[in-house]
C-alpha cells in the first residue's frame, strides 16, 4: 500500500497516552526473531562485558577502534538508545569524538526535535548562548519531546563547541498527535502540513513493518484494533518523516563542492533502527539504494541478560551490539 504524506495539529488525552506508549515501543526491539541465513552465527557468552561492542555478522567483540574504522566508510550510522540513558550519550559521544579528530565532519540528526524546532535550535549551535528557558520554548522541547533536555544537551553542546549541525529529525509532535485520534486519512485533508512541504510525500506501507509494529502493539498494549491502526500509521508517519530529513541533508552532502569528509550521525530510539525497516530502509528507498548505511544498536547490560543480547545477536538486530552500563530505571520494558 502506498499512501501520501498527510497531516494537522494537536489534541486530548487519548492520543497522548498513545504517542507516549509508541515512543516506549519504539524504544525497544520489536516483535519476534527476524528471518534469516545466520542461525548458526556464534553467540555464546565470552563473558560480556559493559561498553563492549559486538559484530553481530560474526559474533566478534570488536575494538573500538575497528568500530571507527569500519563506521568511516558509511555516509549515514544510526545510533539506537535506550531513551535517558546517559550511557547511551556518553557512547555517542565517543564516536563523535573520534570521527571529529580523524578529520571527518559529522552531522547529527536527533529524534528528540521536531521541525518546528530547527531555527531555534541553529541559532543555539551557532552561538555561545547558554541554554536558558526561552531556547527550550524556541525549540518546543517540551511540545515534542518532553523530560529533562540535560540528558540530551551534551550531544548539542558537543555540535555548539565544534560548530557542527544539528538535524531536527521528527514532524511536529501536533501532527503526529492529529495521526492518532483520526487516522492517516482523516488528518491528511487538514491544512496545518502544508506549511511543511510535504503534501505531496509518499509514506509506504512495509509489509515487514507492519507485521512487526503491530504484532507487538496487540501483545503489548491494551486498545482497540482501530488504536492500533492509527498508532501504526503515526509510527510510519514519524519513519517517513525522520527519513526525509536525513535525506535532505545527504543531498545537501552531494551538492557541495568542497574537500570536506561528511557524514550524518543519526541518533533515535532503538526501535527506528532495528532489522533496518524503520528508517534505514526508507532513506535507501528514497535515494534508490546509493547509500552506505550502519546501524548500531545500543542496549544496556549486566550478567543476567546474556540470553536477551544472544537473541538480538540471533535475529540480527543491527550491524553491532553496542553493550553499556544499566542506565535508569524505566517503566518501559521490552516486549516480546
Amino acid at each position: 500500500m502506498r499512501i501520501r504524506f498527510l497531516s494537522a495539529d494537536s489534541l486530548g488525552w487519548r492520543s497522548t497516552v498513545m504517542l507516549v506508549m509508541l515512543a516506549g515501543l519504539l524504544a525497544f526491539p520489536i516483535g519476534c526473531a527476524a528471518e534469516h541465513d545466520g542461525s548458526l552465527r556464534p553467540t555464546a557468552d565470552e563473558g560480556w562485558q559493559p561498553w563492549q561492542i559486538l559484530e553481530t555478522h560474526t559474533g566478534r567483540v570488536l575494538p573500538f577502534s575497528e568500530l571507527i574504522t569500519n563506521l568511516e566508510r558509511y555516509d549515514i550510522v544510526y545510533l539506537g538508545e535506550e531513551h535517558h540513558n546517559p550511557y547511551h550519550i556518553e557512547a555517542a559521544l565517543k564516536v563523535l569524538n573520534q570521527l571529529v579528530a580523524d578529520g571527518i565532519e559529522p552531522t547529527i540528526g536527533m529524534e528528540m526535535f521536531g521541525w518546528d524546532g530547527q531555527p531555534a535550535l541553529d541559532g543555539y549551535v551557532a552561538t555561545d548562548q547558554p541554554i536558558s528557558s526561552e531556547f527550550l520554548e524556541q525549540v518546543r522541547w517540551k511540545q515534542n519531546w518532553g523530560g529533562a533536555f540535560q540528558d540530551y544537551a551534551p550531544l548539542v553542546t558537543f555540535a555548539r563547541d565544534r560548530r557542527l549541525s544539528v538535524r531536527a529529525m521528527n514532524p511536529p509532535k501536533p501532527l503526529i498527535r492529529r495521526v492518532v485520534k483520526l487516522g492517516l486519512d482523516q488528518a491528511r485533508q487538514e491544512p496545518e502540513w502544508v506549511p511543511w512541504g510535504i503534501l505531496q510525500e509518499d509514506i509506504i506501507d512495509d509489509p515487514a513493518y507492519h507485521e512487526r509494529i503491530v504484532d507487538q502493539l496487540r501483545r503489548c498494549h491494551g486498545g482497540s484494533e482501530e488504536h492500533f491502526r492509527t498508532m501504526y500509521e503515526a509510527s510510519m508517519v514519524r519513519d517517513e518523516g525522520m527519513a526525509r530529513t536525513l535525506v535532505i541533508t545527504q543531498e545537501e552532502f552531494r551538492r557541495e563542492n568542497g574537500d570536506r569528509r561528511r557524514m550524518i550521525v543519526s541518533y533515535t530510539g532503538a526501535g527506528h533502527v532495528q532489522f533496518n525497516l524503520p528508517v534505514p530502509k526508507r532513506v535507501a528507498r528514497r535515494l534508490g539504494g546509493d547509500i552506505k548505511q550502519a546501524t548500531i544498536y545500543m542496549t544496556s547490560f549486566e550478567p543476567s541478560k546474556t540470553a536477551d543480547v544472544q537473541a538480538l545477536m540471533q535475529e540480527s538486530i543491527a550491524d553491532y551490539i553496542w553493550l553499556t552500563p544499566m542506565g535508569k530505571s524505566s517503566s518501559a520494558k521490552p516486549c516480546r
